[in-house]
């Protein structure tokens, strides 16, 4: 929660799973054309994408749709539209199954409310947290690992101890940084156009060379 008790926005992801009925994959991937344009006037929409079974590995036919709030996400899930569509649909499956997902590490992108409110693309998180945890788990390496190895402390607790530390900086240290100093490339309603999109990841992957450098000095 944010101050003031204002929720925190958090992009999800649903993955539905369909059995589709033997002879009827051609008129389910027109189906599911139909929702897709449906979901695509709904607000907070981000995007879907459609799965083929692959012989051996998937045998049934899997939709990828992301919103950017659960809030959005559940009102599609629930709307008249929504079920409409779904009662057309048990012509060309038999059985699906609905699962939520949160972005991984949405936990550590919080911004306010407001215009610019949402979560980085999924792509642009990873990169980020690398950046801060690149420089976290050196420093950590340098500083508490080098002073438990010289106190003989075994292997086991001494990663652990690690693993506390670094995950405590992330949070509460070099993540709330990274958020400010990559603002205007990591909010959605900030990074409008392909040219922010690629300064942003230039600027990260810079920062990523340099701290090699850097690091590469004292090692």
């Amino acid at each position: 929660m944010l101050s003031g008790g204002a929720p925190v926005r958090e992009a999800v992801t649903a993955v539905i799973s369909h059995e589709v009925r033997p002879g009827r994959a051609a008129d389910f991937a027109r189906w599911q054309q139909k929702i897709l344009r449906a979901q695509q006037k709904c607000p907070g929409f981000m995007g879907s994408e459609l799965f083929e079974p692959v012989a051996g590995i998937q045998d049934n036919w899997v939709v990828v749709f992301r919103f950017d709030t659960r809030k959005h996400l559940d009102e599609w899930l629930g709307s008249d539209a929504r079920d409409k569509l779904l009662d057309e649909g048990r012509e060309y499956f038999s059985t699906y199954d609905v699962r939520k997902i949160t972005s991984p590490f949405s936990g550590w992108f919080r911004f306010g409310e407001g215009e610019q409110d949402g979560v980085p693309p999924n792509w642009k998180q990873a990169m980020s947290v690398v950046l801060a945890l690149y420089p976290t788990v050196m420093i950590l390496n340098l500083t508490v690992g080098r002073g438990l190895d010289s106190l003989g402390t075994p292997g086991y607790p001494a990663l652990f101890i690690g693993n506390v530390l670094s995950v405590s900086a992330l949070t509460w240290l070099m993540m709330p940084l990274v958020n400010r100093a990559l603002a205007f490339w990591l909010l959605p309603g900030r990074a409008r156009t392909v040219g922010v999109h690629v300064a942003g990841a230039a600027l990260v992957t810079a920062c990523y060379a340099l701290l090699i450098v850097v690091f590469g000095l004292f090692t």
